[in-house]
């Protein structure tokens, strides 16, 4: 999956496949996880969020089952 860079203190680059809903975060220190079934809204948002890092942990962190994939 294509990850965008972010400007974080925490992410450092953000993926979403759609059609899975799979959204991708990978985090300074290089450790990637895979979220699923996350709506295009919430991989929309994160993008547009004045922090990356807040709107994760607020948002995503506790809410999507997720696998760690590196």
């Amino acid at each position: 999956m294509n990850r965008v860079p972010v400007s974080s203190s925490n992410l450092s680059s953000v993926g979403y496949n759609e059609s899975k809903q799979v959204l991708e975060i990978e985090f300074n220190g290089g450790r990637v996880y895979q979220y699923f079934d996350v709506p295009k809204r919430i991989h929309k948002e994160l993008m547009h969020a004045a922090s990356h890092g807040k709107y994760f942990h607020r948002n995503i962190e506790d809410n999507y089952s997720y696998d760690q994939i590196k």
